[in-house]
């Protein structure tokens, strides 16, 4: 493919991505879009977490949710950066013909949210 992108996909944000390889089936973007969409509701779910176990005062000990509550916060700051990244990575390789990559960051995501769990239930057995 020359190095230019097609007149149709010039102009189309962001370049860095739609400047590499053809146009996929866009039932495959449009489900990429739909996981963009999905990372996005767990960051609100995350931070809305957060702040209710906080702005709750709920009869945990309250260090422990305090932490709990910090980690649910940091999580869902985290989580928007999987979406963008996460996108973009996979539609350039839909574009190129690649083969899909795990979410880099769902690891973390997991292990954080399992820790904050656990940091509530000591919270409840401690308070």
């Amino acid at each position: 493919m020359s190095a230019r992108a097609p007149r149709e996909e010039r102009g189309r944000f962001p370049a860095s991505v739609y400047e590499h390889g053809g146009e996929p089936d866009p039932r495959f973007s449009l489900a990429n879009e739909r996981t963009f969409l999905a990372w996005i509701r767990t960051s609100l779910a995350l931070l809305a977490a957060g702040v209710a176990l906080e702005g709750l005062a709920l009869p945990l000990q309250p260090q422990l949710r305090l932490a709990a509550a910090l980690l649910l916060v940091a999580l869902g700051l985290l989580a928007p950066a999987q979406a963008w990244f996460g996108w973009a990575r996979d539609e350039r390789a839909m574009r190129r013909g690649e083969p899909l990559r795990s979410p880099a960051l769902a690891a973390p995501l997991t292990a954080g949210t399992a820790l904050a769990g656990v940091l509530v239930l000591l919270g409840l057995l401690l308070r």
